[in-house]
């Protein structure tokens, strides 16, 4: 083989190459909304350098670089900002059971719907069912899980496997050797948060025919969210300034609002909603 046809195979095979390339980013773009894991696998992978969680500083001050050492440290950051304070409503709460017909019920057809819009490319939790196993088998394992489904319900108890979770700590922003600018991302059994979707479809169903929650509120509400919010306010604020009124607006950020809601006090307010205790 001559310098000039090894140059023009050379040519050739880089030319290919790029084209192969360039229809892997087009396929990947066009299915961006059903394969996000995988075209954001595609673009870490092109960066330069790697993203993990760096040295932290312990209670002393000083930088723990061994990864076990880094991995105690959120998690007793994360475990520490958890309060387990115990409201004067749990005694409230009652022991009464189910009865007969009063009995919750899990329809089939609901379970089915939820295991069928299951995102395949989504990662398996601790108990490693995928989520593709659970959608292509879904007419042979609907019916199990409606009954592990309507057993929990009804006896108030969480199997020990649907409690685990894999936790990775994700940067937010500050310093990044301060383990509290870090928040946890959980990542749990599929079958466990199907059962969640299903209770939170039930309670929020029961909190809307009591009227529990006010128009003004649109955090993880059925038709609202974080871009109904501000229309709803500005519209609030420019009715109030065209009228003439004098407007003050207070905006409050709650540092761990979410990991430091204590589970006795909500339950005890849930109650007052008139939700059982099962649920």
């Amino acid at each position: 083989m001559t310098r000039e046809e090894y140059e023009n195979i050379a040519q050739a095979c880089r030319s290919e190459i790029r084209k192969a390339k360039l229809q892997l980013e087009l396929q990947l773009t066009r299915d961006v909304k059903s394969n996000k894991k995988g075209f954001f696998k595609y673009i870490s992978n092109k960066k330069k350098v790697k993203e993990s969680v760096g040295p932290l500083l312990n209670e002393g001050g000083n930088l723990v670089t061994e990864d076990v050492e880094k991995a105690n440290l959120p998690n007793a950051f994360f475990a520490s900002v958890f309060t387990s304070k115990v409201s004067s409503q749990t005694a409230a709460l009652g022991s009464k059971a189910w009865r007969g017909g009063d009995s919750p019920s899990v329809e089939k057809e609901v379970v089915q719907d939820y295991l069928e819009k299951l995102d395949e490319h989504k990662s398996m939790g601790p108990d490693a069912l995928h989520p593709r196993v659970l959608k292509e088998l879904v007419d042979v394992i609907a019916k199990p899980l409606v009954i592990i489904f309507e057993n929990v319900w009804r006896s108030g108890k969480v199997p020990n496997d649907w409690k685990k979770a894999n936790v990775v700590p994700i940067f937010i922003k500050g310093k990044e050797e301060d383990p509290g600018n870090y928040r946890p991302v959980s990542l749990s059994s599929m079958p466990g948060k199907i059962m969640e979707q299903v209770l939170k479809e039930s309670i929020l169903k029961h909190l809307e025919e009591k009227k529990v929650i006010r128009n003004s509120q649109h955090g993880f509400t059925k038709g609202k969210s974080c871009l109904t919010n501000p229309v709803s306010f500005y519209e609030e604020i420019s009715g109030s300034v065209d009228k003439g009124k004098v407007v003050d607006v207070l905006f409050l950020d709650f540092s761990k609002a979410f990991d430091m809601v204590s589970h006795s006090i909500l339950a005890g307010k849930l109650k007052k909603c008139g939700l059982d205790k099962w649920t």
